[in-house]
């Protein structure tokens, strides 16, 4: 313990009494549910085949989450429906920028696909505003 005397005032260095209190205390904490359930998630996908991302994997994701946002799908976790217009119109006009920037470069079946998503989201966009405003 270390100690400083002359002006009145008294230190203790308690780290090592710390130290030594932590050291036999168990190495391992226990883990939280919340974590506890996401390591037991992770071991049961980590061991089912992931299919390959390609673009129409990607285009689709986009059309899921636009969907969820025009409040047609129920959010993932809360399972409710919840509307946002503002982030619904982004991911649209996201899509759009795909389209124009990969013009050309697309496969027939691609093409497709992001044409007819693009114009069902741009549709049903539409639709919301008009029963909502």
């Amino acid at each position: 313990m270390a100690e400083r005397k002359g002006d009145g005032v008294k230190v203790v260095d308690r780290r090592t009494a710390a130290q030594g209190a932590e050291a036999a205390a168990p190495a391992e904490a226990p883990v939280p549910d919340d974590e506890a359930a996401f390591a037991a998630a992770r071991e049961r996908t980590c061991d089912e085949p992931v299919p390959p991302i390609d673009f129409v994997t990607f285009v689709l994701s986009l059309s899921t989450n636009t969907m969820v946002s025009l409040g047609m799908l129920p959010a993932p976790g809360t399972q409710e429906k919840k509307l946002d217009l503002p982030l619904a119109r982004q991911t649209i006009d996201l899509l759009a920028i795909l389209q124009e920037k990969t013009k050309g470069n697309l496969t027939g079946e691609e093409e497709r696909i992001l044409d007819t998503v693009l114009y069902d989201l741009r549709m049903t966009y539409v639709q919301v505003v008009r029963e909502r405003c």
